[in-house]
């Protein structure tokens, strides 16, 4: 940094227009354990927000300006450290709000997908910031569609739908005549991260760190480490069999999340030829209702090993699969420790501890239905995801999709749809009444 662009900080920092924050523990996570750096498109959490009613540039600037005032995650960049990047959170901010509009060859799905995919892909400042972009994208009068995408160090899954929910409840405000700023977060991401340090104390943070150790002990790679983008594979679940694997979940006194890794499991033991499998599922990490309403990464993620036994009648493998999922997510401690406890550190193209990502997204993703407005977010891949293998399931009305990352350079598309179909087939074996042994269960 410059002698000048120092002065200037010093003066900023004096005055209170910026503040400097250590870096939360969901942060230092991209920091020390990505296998990629931390400005790849990897870690840029992308949507698309269909929009329809009458929205003009002036007043969906002027909405995202308020959301950005409540939310200090959107006025947050990074001042590099000796040690490790700090946050600098600035008390003020423009709206970071571009409007774009099509012509009829661009209105056509394919064309708003690609679009947007440079969106996607167009690099951050990590040190000047804003760390996210909204593109509004006007296919017709009543017709748009937002583009956004934000840089995971400031947000995950769940930040979307509150930007969704925010954004709407701005712009409504806005054509009643009225723009009285957003009420002020409970909790703000700083003193959550705050709050966090004070609690992952090393008496905290040893016993979990023994547990994991036992844990995962003896887990060999499946795979050599690649690099490269992923590419992205959409299956959809019909609704009777989602219905089915809700079914089994309470009648095994687990979760729907427990049901479909236990199928998982099975599916990837055939596929893989292991009978040891390691996964890495996210959690929301939103622990208190304080922060529900706060905008920022804080997801971690828990590793779940399962030996599978091929023996076991289908319901019982749910039911060890759900207490190993118990027993792991009562050990969840940050994920940057828990690499560093077991000496496992992030090379290009190898993912600390676990390869494989299995997740099913259960965080606020809302459709918004005003009068004159409504919004229906999607999520969208970058498809430079940072794992070998990646299963995502969302819960898409009644039934499930299910997406697929892999990385082309591993694994022939052909191969991860027949993982795909040995999965749902393994899974509507399984939750039929009957306790069908797994090995019995076709693929």
């Amino acid at each position: 940094m410059s002698a000048d662009k120092r002065a200037l900080l010093k003066q900023k920092l004096e005055s209170g227009e910026i503040c400097l924050q250590p870096l939360t523990f969901p942060q230092r996570e991209l920091w020390e354990t990505s296998p990629v750096p931390v400005g790849d498109a990897a870690n840029h959490i992308c949507c698309l927000i269909e929009v329809r009613g009458k929205v003009t540039p002036e007043d969906g600037k002027g909405a995202l300006l308020q959301v950005v005032e409540r939310q200090e995650a959107l006025r947050v960049s990074f001042l590099p450290g000796k040690d490790r990047p700090l946050q600098m959170i600035r008390d003020d901010m423009p709206a970071n709000f571009r409007f774009r509009e099509l012509t009829p060859d661009e209105c056509a799905p394919d064309a708003v997908e690609e679009i947007a995919r440079e969106v996607f892909q167009e690099p951050f400042d990590l040190l000047q910031g804003p760390l996210y972009r909204v593109e509004l994208l006007r296919r017709s009068a009543e017709d748009h569609v937002l583009v956004f995408a934000i840089h995971h160090a400031v947000a995950d899954g769940w930040t979307l739908g509150l930007f969704i929910q925010e954004l709407c409840i701005a712009y409504f405000q806005r054509l009643r005549g009225t723009s009285e700023p957003l009420p002020k977060v409970t909790q703000s991401y700083t003193a959550w991260g705050a709050a966090e340090r004070v609690f992952w104390q090393p008496s905290e943070l040893a016993p979990r760190a023994a547990f994991w150790k036992s844990h995962l002990a003896g887990h060999r790679r499946l795979w050599s480490a690649v690099e490269g983008p992923h590419e992205r594979i959409v299956m959809h679940f019909p609704a009777e069999l989602a219905n089915a694997a809700g079914d089994l979940a309470r009648r095994c006194g687990a979760t729907l999340f427990s049901t479909l890794l236990a199928a998982f499991q099975l599916a990837l033991s055939r596929w893989a030829d292991t009978d040891d499998v390691l996964v890495g599922t996210p959690i929301a990490n939103r622990t208190k209702k304080s922060v529900n309403e706060t905008m920022g990464y804080f997801a971690g993620i828990v590793p779940i090993r399962g030996r599978v036994d091929h023996e076991r009648a289908f319901p019982e493998s749910v039911r060890a699969v759900h207490q190993a999922t118990v027993d792991c997510f009562a050990n969840a401690m940050p994920f940057a420790e828990l690499a560093r406890a077991l000496g496992d550190a992030a090379a290009p193209g190898h993912n600390p501890i676990f390869e494989v990502r299995f997740a099913l997204q259960n965080h606020p993703v809302p459709d918004i239905e005003m009068p004159g407005l409504s919004a229906k977010l999607r999520m969208r891949s970058t498809g430079t995801a940072r794992f070998l293998l990646a299963c995502e399931i969302t819960e898409d009305g009644e039934q499930l999709e299910v997406v697929w990352l892999f990385r082309p350079t591993l694994f022939a598309q052909a191969e991860v749809e027949n993982l795909g179909a040995a999965f749902q087939t393994l899974l509507a074996e399984g939750c039929r009444p009957a306790e069908t042994r797994a090995a019995a269960l076709t693929t």
